[in-house]
């Protein structure tokens, strides 16, 4: 299968530069844009126009508008559209990218308390267009307006749910205090994960937590098989609440942090350690808890605190046991979670301190959003076929 340019084109193109020079530049690379978008989609369907042919995986479906901001101006292209395969011009998507990056740039900038006049002087030196101050307020609106449409999108069954918590500087009422950011972070039925929400508030813990739950129910969330997360204050009582009856999965990472806060002796901490490990590396739930007898047995003597906090607390990291083999390991530990919380850091300190609860928000949203789009664009993140 072969779809080239057709010669009409190449004559316009021709014409235009010939008669026009650079000022035909702009006319000439719309349809040279809007060619190679047809010869892409051409690829992706596996025939060209109006061929028939056995390779064939889609149909063509028309033409949507767009208007490109580029440096030689406004470009109104013409995106070609498929139907039964996804498509989406990959000279497009490298834009879209980028306007992505702007966004954040202009998120970060906003937070800062930089003006709209100073963020629209970076934005043209950036982007080598002329931006005025008014168009990085309505892109600032835009912003909002994209990054609520996201945060509200529709959910649907997600067996598997990640939280957890983080802290930023927030200036409320004079005041600096701490508010407390919130995601969850979800796996399909097809393996893939997502963000599925961020929340920013002030509110007391199990209140935050309990509201945050039923937002992500309100928009679909269901078929929730397993809960992962940390022992955040309030977040036990508000999981009975949203979703009662649902397994939690208690962090075995920071369980094995936690418990050294209660070795007597520094010299213990190696093999308090290596019980835990067998704990939590044993093939099954059967043999988890016998190690844990063991454990608790062991130091009931020697460290009385540490064995009766074991008892405690541990089997809050067991019910990973009931997944399959292959979904224990991802699923033990809200690692990724942490991860995420890190380049989410790593955005959020050039801030240092948010003006409000919205800037925070608008911040965490946008970072969120485009962690989230490279996810679920990637392989699945865990095999959802029975073992």
């Amino acid at each position: 299968m072969t779809h080239q340019m057709q010669p009409t084109a190449l004559d316009e193109i021709t014409e235009l530069l010939a008669e026009h020079g650079f000022d035909g530049l702009a006319s000439a690379i719309t349809i040279l844009l809007n060619e190679v978008m047809k010869i892409e989609r051409a690829h992706a369907l596996g025939a060209a126009p109006y061929q028939r042919s056995e390779r064939r995986t889609g149909h063509a479906n028309g033409f949507k508008p767009k208007t490109l901001h580029t440096r030689l101006g406004p470009l109104g292209v013409e995106v070609p559209q498929t139907r039964g395969v996804a498509f989406y011009p990959s000279a497009l998507e490298k834009g879209v990218r980028s306007e992505r990056a702007l966004k954040l740039a202009v998120a970060e900038m906003d937070v800062q308390g930089v003006s709209t006049r100073k963020v629209a002087a970076i934005t043209e030196k950036l982007c080598g267009l002329e931006v005025t101050s008014g168009e990085v307020s309505r892109a600032a609106e835009a912003l909002d307006e994209e990054l609520e449409r996201w945060r509200s999108r529709p959910l649907g069954e997600t067996p598997y749910l990640i939280l957890d918590a983080r802290y930023e500087h927030v200036r409320h009422g004079g005041q600096v205090v701490s508010c407390a950011v919130l995601t969850a972070i979800g796996i399909d039925t097809q393996g893939k994960r997502s963000i599925l929400g961020v929340s920013v508030s002030l509110s007391e813990a199990e209140a935050h937590w309990r509201d945050f739950l039923a937002s992500l129910q309100a928009r679909g969330l269901h078929g929730v098989k397993l809960v992962v997360a940390d022992a955040h204050a309030g977040l036990k009582e508000a999981l009975k609440a949203r979703l009662t009856g649902v397994p939690w999965q208690r962090c075995q990472f920071h369980l094995i942090e936690n418990a050294m806060a209660f070795v007597p002796k520094p010299g213990m901490r190696k093999a308090v350690v290596a019980s835990l490990r067998a704990v939590f590396d044993a093939p099954d739930r059967t043999e988890a808890e016998r190690q844990l007898d063991i454990a608790v047995r062991k130091y009931r003597a020697t460290a009385p605190r540490l064995a009766e906090w074991l008892e405690a607390n541990v089997p809050e990291g067991l019910a990973v046991f009931a997944l399959p083999p292959s979904h224990r390991r991802r699923l033990r530990t809200i690692n990724m979670l942490e991860r995420l919380n890190k380049e989410l850091k790593r955005r959020t300190r050039v801030a240092g301190l948010f003006p409000n609860e919205a800037s925070a928000l608008r911040l965490v949203s946008a970072v969120a959003m485009e962690i989230s789009e490279d996810w679920e664009t990637n392989r699945r993140y865990l095999t959802m076929e029975p073992e």
